[in-house]
């Protein structure tokens, strides 16, 4: 009797991961309107949520919590954020189409693809090696394109300065001056900083040279890492 063909199952499975079928578009309308019940307001902030398929960011059994508005583990130690939080950041960085932007934390792809979606032009910066192999093979496999780099992000990228918004999407215990430095006059960046259990949102906005902070909602997120974050 003929054997399976493992290249063949592993097609299939690879396939069946990353279609997009009616049952998951439902699922992710019904995410933006549990959003939009939650306080997102941002109409093109919303739609972007609705068009990416957060499922094929989920291995094994967590696939069918994909659409839950809740952070899920990714490996080395690291989280999917949850919906909400995506979104909240996303619309309190108020970007616009043709933005240049720097993300610091790749993670699974999954605020970037948003991002992306929203027609932004993508930096993005992953501090851990594997994830960051994982999610540059996969991202364009989905027409997404930022361009990669692996490295500390707490630093930014000061080669490709400054840029008009920057999203960490990891706990800092300070604001990196590294990284308000490249923000463009009248540029803003999103980041969460307290300890390694909960923290502020703040918004960093550079207005005639000097900083404005705005403080938000508290969240949690994982430690950012690097030399102006957790170091490793």
């Amino acid at each position: 009797m003929e054997g399976k063909n493992p290249f063949f199952t592993l097609k299939s499975h690879f396939l069946e991961k990353f279609e997009d079928n009616y049952r998951q578009r439902g699922l992710r309308n019904q995410l933006v309107k549990k959003l939009r019940q939650k306080g997102i307001l941002d109409e093109k902030v919303l739609a972007a949520i609705a068009k990416v398929p957060r499922h094929v960011f989920f291995d094994g059994a967590l696939l069918t919590h994909a659409y839950e508005d809740k952070a899920f583990p990714i490996g080395e130690g690291q989280t999917i954020s949850q919906p909400y939080t995506v979104a909240f950041q996303t619309e309190k960085l108020q970007v616009k189409s043709g933005d240049k932007v720097l993300e610091v934390g790749t993670g699974s792809g999954y605020q970037a693809a948003v991002l992306l979606e929203l027609g932004v032009k993508l930096y993005t910066i992953e501090y851990n090696r594997k994830l960051y192999e994982k999610t540059k093979a996969m991202l364009p496999q989905l027409g997404y394109n930022p361009f990669f780099l692996h490295g500390d992000g707490s630093k930014g990228l000061p080669a490709k300065a400054p840029f008009d918004k920057i999203i960490v999407t990891a706990g800092a215990p300070i604001v990196p001056a590294a990284l308000t430095e490249q923000l463009a006059e009248g540029g803003c960046m999103i980041i969460p900083v307290g300890d390694q259990e909960k923290q502020a949102m703040l918004r960093i906005t550079k207005k005639n040279g000097k900083l404005v902070k705005e403080e938000f909602d508290n969240f949690a997120f994982v430690p950012l890492l690097g030399a102006h974050g957790w170091k490793s």
